[in-house]
């Protein structure tokens, strides 16, 4: 059974940071790319980072360019999701949720989502 589960969310301070994990059992994920994206109340599914199966290539929405970082542990069985949040701010306030698909900032694209994590920023 394929599962992608996130933790890590919750309530901080702005300019505090939170890091999320996903992660990723059920079928082979080493070679998928995976991403974060963020839905706030009352607003639009937003695209946050993705990471392509090796690692090496990650891609950043303008808006957490520079306090975001998302990596990944292709482990054996289970791959792990990372995104290092720093830096945040009210707008960051979202359930956050991770997806497993190809390299790209089109939600589209990715056939695996978890269920997601909330996090709030206060101000």
């Amino acid at each position: 059974q394929v599962q992608l589960v996130e933790s890590g969310g919750g309530l901080v301070q702005a300019g505090g940071s939170l890091s999320l994990s996903c992660a990723a059992s059920g079928r082979t994920f080493s070679n998928y790319a995976f991403a974060w994206f963020r839905q706030a109340p009352g607003k639009e599914r937003e695209f946050v980072a993705t990471i392509d199966w090796s690692g090496n290539n990650t891609i950043y929405a303008d808006s957490v360019k520079g306090r975001f970082t998302m990596s990944r542990d292709n482990a054996k069985g289970t791959v792990y999701l990372y995104l290092q949040m720093n830096s945040l701010k009210p707008e960051d306030t979202a359930v956050y949720r991770c997806a497993g698909g190809t390299f790209s900032a089109d939600p589209s694209g990715y056939k695996y989502w978890g269920q997601g994590t909330q996090v709030t920023v206060s101000s």
